[in-house]
């Protein structure tokens, strides 16, 4: 029997590049927003229910992960190696697919979310003139950079290689034979190893933390809407 060479090699989030690009895709939206919005981008800023913004935007970073699951599932992933955390507390939400996954599976999953609560309300914001919508598309833009970092690495390697994901939601692994790039922009590579280590977590993890962030966040809302 052929001995395989295939590895899993490890990759890593770099959260410092992660920020600076989040920084620039948010000046760069900003900036293409106020040649293409018909009103006055800032004044719709400033009469914005900032809380509310917010509390929308943590809702749909739940929408987000629920639309990784879906695409995971959709293009061959098993529902029950689909886990889901949150710990707001730390502004971390997260889908994990623990299982290996087909590249057209991952490039879809990165994009699904991208495109449905962020490029589409987008541009349904901008043709009709709806400026809460329009700000938070483009939180979700803005909030999908590492999806994108991740898209344009993986969509630069062979269509055979593997694609997967463990225990850390900043982390993720690519399973091939062939000779791939290390040094991906944003990306730090860790090590290379025959397996992966996966440790057996709940299906749905939420922090302590996560709980009492959105009961103050809630709270604040509303007290924001009544004053």
């Amino acid at each position: 029997m052929e001995k395989s060479n295939k590895k899993y090699h490890i990759f890593e989030i770099n959260v410092g590049k992660l920020n600076i690009i989040c920084i620039v895709l948010f000046i760069l939206l900003v900036v293409l927003t106020s040649f293409l919005y018909k009103g006055d981008l800032a004044l719709e800023f400033y009469k914005v229910n900032l809380m509310l913004l917010i509390l929308a935007n943590v809702v749909m970073m739940l929408v987000h992960e629920l639309l990784h699951s879906l695409a995971y599932k959709l293009y061959g992933g098993e529902f029950k190696k689909i886990v889901y955390g949150a710990y707001l507390e730390k502004g971390v939400l997260y889908c994990l697919c623990k299982q290996n996954i087909t590249r057209k599976n991952i490039l879809n999953a990165l994009m699904f979310p991208l495109f449905y609560i962020g490029i589409i309300p987008y541009i349904i914001a901008i043709i009709f003139n709806l400026p809460f919508l329009l700000f938070l598309a483009i939180m979700n833009i803005v909030g999908a950079t590492g999806d994108i970092m991740m898209f344009i690495y993986i969509i630069s390697l062979p269509k055979d290689i593997e694609f997967s994901e463990f225990d850390n939601p900043i982390r993720f692994a690519i399973y091939t034979d062939k000779k791939i790039n290390y040094r991906p922009f944003g990306l730090d590579y860790i090590e290379s190893s025959k397996s992966l280590s996966r440790k057996d977590i709940k299906k749905v993890t939420i922090s302590k933390g996560s709980y009492i962030a959105l009961i103050v966040l809630i709270l604040l809302t509303v007290l924001s809407i009544i004053l």
